[in-house]
């Protein structure tokens, strides 16, 4: 670059940011010709860097003259890159994207607050660079590469999905222990999320020419390459003059894949909201491939609720409206459906199963989930989508799980604490169970209590409700000498609740 084009770039610099403006009570002219400004540029021969910079006068209304220095620009035009010195983004595969419009790629500082070191601090600042005597700026190949290291850089319309991040060894930038944080942004309304690659300065390697080694660790759980790998150590890549040394720069040519947010969709439907125990329940599992190529090793993983019985001889499949093959295993209530059939990009495989209702379905919650998993077929790496759930809802119909207390309340001559001929019933006692209920004997000292939720109960004798009474001493049972008993209802069971007293005046 000769200093002509330099001072022409200088000067569209000055005429673009337009100089010519109207302040309160003066008027600021200035012109590239006159000697109310005069342009600095110098190529230094020490480093061969450009300093841009602008010193300029002007005159006021009131004949005061003005002089200063405008902030200097400094561009290194010492550095050369080539394909092998840059980064590139690519496909969930290791191919280029198709477009490139809207992606960027930010280099960040770990926030020094946060221990783990996986929080973005503030944009690392990068020294400022120019790519010179490339025809439009542009690699071999069309390839628009960051020609002024700038942070973030915008990829726009490159075809090849390069990128350019120099670190500056005279900055510190590369020293052992340093760490930073890549961010590849998609465009907004994209089909790609967002990566985050951590980037740890590990040291010099002293076998490779004193190369500076690093390790990349995916911090999203998604792999870095096409291999799977989500940990990856390798070398940044130096960039000098090849006549003056002194200024060296160091590439970080990172390739990082991106895979789409959701590869895979899975959908679970039912045939019906509620069902009770002898009912016979339709199932549908959908399976849908988002990715960018075919999917296969389909594995579909379905947790049945308590008391769902599955019908093996009812799985159906299907994919375009012909059938295909599902094979099945079961495991207590899990079952497996599996398939060898290659599901294409957005195309939907569905499975359909029959499952009937027991009475154990009554004590079930009726929900079932499936998760779906798969293989890439390109690279081979797994994709899973799921749980994907169903509520039923579960009426006991003709089967119920409740069950019922039943008691007595009677005068114990004995003291063994059963009723025996002779033993009357004591009438309009009052027990309170634990839920605050109040129950009456009956003229024979007879109390029942139906539809209780099976568990655990508790019944108390209020002694107040049968004056002249108290507890009759128990012989056989130390536990019945209280006023409260325990009992446990199983579904759909029938417990007895006994309560013995006797005459105040016989104790």
């Amino acid at each position: 670059m000769n200093l002509f084009s330099i001072v022409k770039k200088q000067r569209q610099i000055i005429f673009s940011s337009k100089w010519q403006y109207k302040l309160s009570n003066f008027i600021v002219i200035i012109s590239f010709l006159t000697t109310s400004l005069s342009i600095k540029a110098t190529a230094q021969e020490t480093n061969n860097n450009i300093v841009n910079q602008a010193s300029y006068t002007y005159t006021d209304s009131s004949e005061n003259k003005y002089q200063a220095i405008s902030s200097e620009l400094q561009l290194l035009t010492d550095v050369t890159i080539s394909n092998s010195k840059s980064g590139r983004i690519l496909g969930c595969a290791g191919t280029t994207l198709s477009d490139y419009t809207g992606f960027s790629v930010g280099l960040y500082e770990a926030d020094i607050n946060d221990p783990t070191g996986t929080e973005l601090g503030k944009l690392v600042s990068l020294t400022r660079t120019e790519l010179p005597d490339v025809p439009n700026n542009k690699l071999p190949g069309g390839q628009n590469p960051n020609i002024e290291n700038a942070n973030p850089f915008f990829l726009k319309n490159n075809p090849a999905g390069v990128y350019n991040i120099l670190l500056d060894p005279n900055r510190g930038q590369t020293e052992a222990g340093k760490t930073y944080i890549l961010v590849v942004n998609p465009p907004q309304n994209s089909s790609y999320q967002q990566r985050r690659i951590k980037i740890q300065i590990t040291g010099v390697d002293s076998t490779n020419n004193n190369s500076v080694k690093y390790v990349a660790a995916s911090l999203d759980g998604e792999p870095l390459n096409s291999t799977g790998a989500t940990r990856v150590e390798d070398t940044l890549v130096a960039v000098a003059n090849a006549e003056i040394n002194q200024r060296s720069l160091l590439a970080l040519a990172f390739i990082a894949n991106l895979c789409t947010a959701q590869q895979l969709q899975i959908i679970k439907t039912g045939d019906r909201a509620t069902a009770e125990p002898g009912d016979t329940v339709i199932y549908r599992i959908s399976v849908k491939n988002l990715s960018d190529t075919g999917l296969n090793n389909l594995v579909v993983t379905d947790n049945l609720p308590l008391g769902f019985h599955f019908i093996n001889k009812s799985v159906r499949g299907e994919l375009d409206g012909q059938a295909v093959n599902i094979t099945t295993e079961r495991n207590g209530n899990t079952v497996t459906f599996r398939t060898d059939v290659t599901l294409p990009s957005q195309k939907v495989v569905n499975i359909a199963y029959a499952a009937q209702l027991t009475p154990d379905a009554v004590r079930g919650t009726g929900r079932n989930s499936a998760i779906a998993r798969v293989l890439r077929t390109d690279n081979s790496l797994a994709a899973k989508d799921g749980p994907a759930t169903h509520q039923l809802v579960i009426r006991s119909g003709i089967v119920a799980d409740c069950g019922t207390i039943i008691g007595r309340v009677f005068e114990d001559k004995n003291f063994d604490g059963e009723q025996q001929n002779g033993e009357p019933g004591i009438p309009n006692a009052v027990i309170f169970l634990e839920n605050g209920n109040r129950i009456t004997t009956d003229p024979n000292g007879l109390f029942s209590v139906a539809n209780v939720l099976p568990g655990s109960h508790t019944g108390v004798l209020d002694l107040s409700s049968i004056p002249g009474y108290t507890l009759a001493p128990n012989r056989k049972f130390r536990e019945r000498n209280t006023q409260s008993r325990w009992v446990r209802l199983e579904p759909g069971g029938l417990v007895r609740m006994n309560f013995a007293v006797t005459p105040s005046r016989s104790k």
